[in-house]
């Protein structure tokens, strides 16, 4: 039985141009992640495109760090239990907000395409979403990491290079 994922779309920023394509890669994006972890039912995700500044100030918000980001990501559910959408039976999965300022920035810096690098931010947040976590290192981060990839892999943006680049300039 297929299931059907909602992804809602908001660009909040005027600081660049979203690309052509972008908002399908990201829909695509987050059903992959939802296939691979085998979810079962209906899922909505709302993701929200933002500037530098609007990221920095969720995040000093949220996490009480003042700086800018790449993606923030917000669960609604605990323990694989969301709550439903009463008309539409839709698991709410959380929010996902992405600086496509920050992606732009990193995709030069690690010499891949914007796709890739929003790509991997959406993929991440979706996993963040699910219960995933990597904050305590470890176990937990090296499962993450993996599942990253395989999604990415199936979605045809494996990574061409290493997780950390190193600052060759002097």
């Amino acid at each position: 039985m297929a299931y059907k994922v909602k992804v809602v779309i908001t660009n909040d920023q005027k600081s660049v141009k979203v690309p052509k394509g972008l908002r399908m890669l990201i829909r695509r994006c987050c059903t992959a992640v939802l296939v691979m972890e085998e979810f079962k039912g209906d899922a909505e995700v709302s993701v929200r495109i933002v500037d530098n500044e609007k990221i920095r100030e969720l995040n000093k918000t949220y996490r009480n760090i003042d700086a800018s980001t790449d993606v923030l990501s917000f669960p609604l559910g605990v323990d694989g239990k969301y709550d439903v959408n009463l008309s539409t039976g839709e698991a709410e999965l959380g929010d996902i907000v992405l600086s496509l300022e920050t992606a732009m920035e990193q995709a030069e810096r690690y010499g891949h395409s914007l796709d890739r690098e929003v790509g991997y931010l959406t993929v991440h947040s979706m996993l963040h979403l699910l219960g995933y976590d990597h904050e305590n290192g470890g176990l937990e981060l090296v499962r993450m990491r993996e599942k990253e990839e395989k999604a990415l892999a199936e979605l045809g943006l494996s990574r061409n290079g290493n997780y950390y680049m190193e600052d060759e300039r002097v």
